[in-house]
């Protein structure tokens, strides 16, 4: 297994965990019990996507990918241009 990526956070760890398991690599993210003792551990290194040996390469690139992904223009509605849609 291989360290391959440290997330900011535990959302951006579980949606890269699943956007690798889409791609049909499985991750696992380590480190989520401890974010809540952050007040008594260091703020950062906490959090760590592994896989398998063989799939390294093949995530480290999907997650590049995911990273400098760009939203679609157009993609909101005009009437509610910068304001979140829930």
């Amino acid at each position: 297994m291989q360290r391959i990526y440290e997330p900011e956070n535990l959302l951006e760890g579980q949606m890269l965990v699943d956007m690798l398991a889409s791609e049909g690599v499985e991750a696992h993210l380590l480190g989520q019990h401890l974010v809540g003792a952050v007040g008594e551990l260091p703020a950062c290194g906490l959090l760590g996507l592994v896989v398998a040996d063989d799939y390294a390469e093949r995530a480290r690139t999907l997650i590049a990918e995911y990273n400098a992904a760009q939203p679609v223009p157009g993609d909101e509605p005009e009437s509610f241009q910068g304001v979140l849609l829930c």
